[in-house]
């Protein structure tokens, strides 16, 4: 199948979207993605692994708007538009959304030329934007999803416990994708070196970095290693904490390809995410489909996904979301490296058995076979 991918940032760092890609161009198929770059940082074609990337960026008028849930419906318009002269030069079979601010150009796709339609919800994103938008437009939205969603021809979420919400409005199968990782190893690879902690991710303040930075400063024996993106003010404050510390080094943004070998060199992995956000306790991090590929524990939230996952697989400790509970994990793994080890390879025994991608990759390639055939 041709299909076309629709995402609303520039592909230079969604790993799931790049391992959804990659095993459908292994599979045959063709992929596109159309990716709306907010940033305007990357080039507007390029082709990556056989992926071919075609980048939309912020028009003037997009740039003048205060918000960008307004210029969310731009992006609606102009996406559509690119679409077309995509789909008029090279004819798509599929049309692939990631998440729901993709949606309404799929829908508007999928009414004008009859192309399958497959809506892939990375999260819930109606319970995201109540954090951030007053509830009547966090409802307008959600609405908007009930109404555009039931057109999917095959629908994929990225946690099994999302099937709860979606199964309101979408009374078809649900092909449940997480967002595992590539086993790189069946063999436990002990880690060489200095006590050392890893966060790479979204900085902001429900992920606790800020008390990370205050609670390692005063450890003796630890080592941090902190990096990723945020929003500039959350940054730069993150960073003047992290200068002040001579055991923590802040590294900025770090790049998808480095990020896996970067977690097998360390020791321990952080994911203390705030357990009273809803998505937290409904969706498994990144974070912890690293550490489990590369062996090693890893340190969550109570009352977490992530938290009912590492109890259940024995590959971490999991705590109470305050600065105490957090320095007495770490300090306990520092002074025990048996116990660290062992939680490390029930890490790795989960990847092999149950977490990883080649089995994700399974699924989605015989879900587009089932749309291809029907």
């Amino acid at each position: 199948m041709n299909i076309l991918m629709l995402l609303s940032n520039s592909f230079a760092r969604d790993p799931r979207v790049y391992y959804e890609a990659i095993s459908l161009v292994k599979a045959g198929h063709k992929v596109t993605v159309l990716a709306w770059d907010k940033e305007g940082d990357s080039p507007s074609n390029e082709v990556r692994d056989g992926i071919n990337i075609v980048r939309t960026y912020n028009t003037g008028f997009m740039k003048l708007l205060p918000y960008e849930i307004f210029r969310m419906h731009i992006w609606w318009r102009q996406g559509y538009k690119d679409a077309l002269k995509l789909h008029n030069k090279q004819s798509f079979d599929a049309v692939h959304c990631h998440d729901f601010d993709t949606l309404p150009i799929g829908v508007k796709l999928k009414k004008k030329l009859g192309m399958k339609l497959l809506y892939d919800a990375h999260e819930i994103w109606g319970y995201m934007i109540k954090r951030e938008l007053p509830r009547c437009w966090a409802n307008y939205y959600q609405k908007k999803e009930r109404k555009l969603a039931p057109y999917a021809d095959g629908f994929i979420i990225a946690e099994d416990k999302y099937e709860d919400y979606f199964k309101q409005f979408y009374n078809k199968k649900f092909t449940p994708i997480l967002n595992c990782k590539h086993l790189i190893s069946k063999e436990y690879v002990p880690p060489k070196g200095d006590f050392t902690l890893l966060f790479i991710g979204r900085l902001s303040e429900p992920r606790f970095i800020l008390e990370l930075a205050e609670v390692v400063k005063e450890l003796d024996g630890v080592k941090c290693i902190i990096g990723g993106i945020g929003k500039p003010k959350y940054v730069e404050a993150l960073k003047q904490k992290c200068d002040k510390a001579k055991n923590i080094d802040f590294i900025g943004p770090v790049s998808p390809g480095k990020i896996i070998p970067m977690t097998q060199k360390s020791h321990v992995i952080i994911c203390m995410i705030d357990p009273s956000v809803i998505n937290n306790k409904i969706a498994t991090a990144n974070k912890q489909f690293e550490a489990m590929v590369t062996g090693r524990p890893i340190i969550c939230t109570k009352g977490t996904r992530s938290g009912e996952i590492t109890e259940q697989e024995k590959c971490g400790l999991i705590v109470d979301y305050t600065k105490e509970a957090l320095k007495e994990a770490i300090i306990k793994l520092r002074d025990k490296p048996k116990l660290c080890e062992e939680l490390g390879k029930n890490a790795l025994k989960a990847a092999i058995n149950k977490y990883n991608w080649e089995i994700e990759e399974k699924k989605l390639i015989k879900l587009y076979e089932k749309m291809r055939q029907a």
